[in-house]
Parts: structure tokens; sequence; C-alpha cells
């Protein structure tokens, strides 16, 4: 998910925490000390005044054009990677919205050896730039060192696709049946109007025509919606998945109040899913914020190991750093999303 900031102290634990963002921690997993819950650096008034409040934060619903399908990728990709059984292909808005919503499935998975290609459309920076987009990029990568394993280097390589969109892909020295790709597209914020600092514009522009095109923070080539929608279709053939996770689409009654960024991704891999043969029952939609208003089911041995990889991955996002277990899971919102999970099939998006 997108985080704004909350304003903060960090006192005495400044060093502390600072060699905690060094942490790499194996399965088993090492207790990252000396954080504090929730720092943030300037703006984010709207998520910082919903924290305030003790309240979760919630996503201002917009409509959103229907999303064109793309051609079919030509050629072989740049971005082809070895297939394997049970492969999953996983595109979310944000670093961080697989481990939250999508977890314990994402650490099973991982864990047994399935490959999983993971995309994340946009920077998730808040309009704070791209050293932020960065912080929360080697975040996931140290929870996906956690859920694998090991903490061998992650390769860092560039990427121009066919679409002419430059992607950057980091894959682990050590295991090539993952690999993160991002695209680093400006966040679109928790009211959809994305920030001053990338021109006020998100992926909610660019679909609804309000924008011709989106720079992403990298300095990489813009996207028209042509663009993206065939970028995320050559990805997605790239992986030659079994299986598609994603964030649940707009057109679904569970996108209400979710972040409009996850909304807009789960839209855009449902357009551009088919294109490459992957069929509806092959793509699971995962609740976001809204997940909060269904039964608790992650508990036990499992919520502890969820809520270890978000700590995890934490340690490197200044916005949400919590100390330890209980800390983190006191964080409004996040503390109902990491105690649920609730994927769902296309049948059973409640579409409109």
């Amino acid at each position: 998910m997108e985080h704004d900031d909350l304003s903060g102290a960090e006192g005495d634990n400044d060093d502390a925490m600072k060699a905690a963002r060094r942490v790499r921690v194996t399965r088993r997993g090492l207790i990252i000390g000396g954080l504090v819950a929730a720092v943030g650096l300037g703006g984010g008034a709207l998520l910082a005044r919903q924290l305030r409040r003790a309240g979760p934060p919630t996503g201002v619903w917009t409509p959103l054009r229907p999303i064109p399908a793309p051609a079919s990728p030509a050629g072989v990709s740049p971005a082809a990677e070895a297939p394997g059984v049970n492969a999953r292909a996983t595109i979310w808005a944000h670093a961080d919205d697989d481990i939250i919503f999508a977890n314990p499935e994402l650490s099973e998975a991982i864990g047994s050896g399935v490959v999983v290609r993971a995309v994340y459309v946009t920077a998730g920076d808040a309009g704070k730039g791209l050293e932020y987009a960065k912080d929360r990029e080697a975040g996931i990568r140290a929870a996906y060192d956690l859920m694998r394993g090991s903490t061998a280097p992650w390769d860092e390589r560039t990427l121009t696709l066919l679409s002419g969109a430059r992607v950057t892909r980091f894959v682990p020295t050590d295991e090539p049946r993952l690999s993160i790709t991002v695209l680093r597209l400006p966040d679109g914020g928790l009211n959809a109007k994305g920030f001053t600092a990338t021109g006020n514009a998100g992926l909610t522009q660019l679909i609804n025509g309000e924008v011709s095109e989106l720079a992403p923070v990298d300095g990489a080539p813009s996207y028209d919606l042509p663009r993206l929608t065939a970028t995320l279709a050559e990805l997605l053939g790239a992986a030659q998945p079994d299986r598609v996770s994603t964030n649940v689409p707009h057109e679904s009654a569970y996108a209400r109040g979710d972040h409009p960024d996850h909304s807009c991704v789960g839209s855009l891999v449902r357009a551009t899913a088919p294109v490459v043969g992957i069929p509806p029952e092959a793509v699971s939609y995962y609740l976001g914020y809204p997940s909060q208003d269904q039964p608790v089911n992650v508990t036990g041995p499992a919520l502890d190991a969820k809520v270890d990889v978000y700590r995890t991955y934490a340690a490197d996002d200044p916005v949400v750093r919590c100390a330890d277990s209980a800390t983190c899971l006191a964080q409004p919102g996040f503390g109902e999303w990491l105690r649920r999970t609730y994927p769902k099939t296309e049948p059973e998006l409640r579409l409109s």
C-alpha cells in the first residue's frame, strides 16, 4: 500500500534504527530492535489526520473508465524468464501490498520452492522522490529474504521492453526462480489526485484520460495508457504463470474505500491478462483496505510469521517502522489487515 507521512520524533533510538535497516534476516528470523513506530517526514496530511484519530486509512473512490485491452505482445520479450511448475505472477500497486494482503499464501509459495515473479506498478513514493521509493524496494527484498531463508545479494538490471518501457528488475543471485520488477510510476495518493512533486497525477488520471502520460520517478520513458497495458501484458506473458495474484479491481464492490492505486492495478491486470492467455479462473484478487471489515482469519503462528515479514519490510520504510510485533499490530489499519487475507475469484468480486 502507499504510505503518506505521519509526524513523529526519533529521539535517542536513531542509531539503533539505522543499524536495524541493515539487518537481513534468515527464515528463522532475527528481532529488529531499536525502532520507533510510525515515523514520517513532511506531508501526507490525509493519512496523518486519520492516524491521529487512530482510525484506518480510507481511499477515495472515483469513477474509472473501462480499460481497453492491449494487442498481444509480438516477439520474445527481454523480460522473459524460465517458467516453473505452479509459477505465480503477482502484480501490485505498491511494494508491500503482497506481504500485507496476500500473506501467508505468498510465504507458503516461496517457502515451497514455487516460481514467483513480482511486479510493482507504482513507486509508492508519496511524492517524496526516488530515494524513498528505493527504501521501500530494499524493504521488500529484505522481506523476500526472510520468506526464502537466504541473505544472498540481489542482482539489479535494467530492461527495455518491447513496449518501449524501461523497468528495473531484481533477482537473487542464488535463486533465479524469484524476481521483482518495478515500473516506478508516480503514486496516486489516497485521494486519487497524486502529489505536487509528481504533477498531481497518477494511475486514475492516466486511465481517465486526464493526463496523456505518466513519467516514472526514476526518469525512465513515460507511459501512456497503451504502453502501460502493453507492458503489463508483456510482463505477464514473459512470466508464463499458472496463477496470477493482484489487487481487487475498480469494478468490484470491494474496491469501495480501498486505495485508488490498488483498484486501478486490479483493473489493469483484469483487462490485460486474457491477452496473453491467462483465463479468469487463474487470477486471484486480494482485498485491500476493506479486508478490515471481514472476520479475522490469520492467527497463531501464521500471524506471527506474517508480522515478522512485515516488520522486516518496515525496517526500511521510515513511515511504518515498528519496534516489535505488538507495535506493528497496533498500527491503525495495518494491524487489521495483517490479521486478514481475502483472495477473491472473478465470480466472487461482486462486479458492478
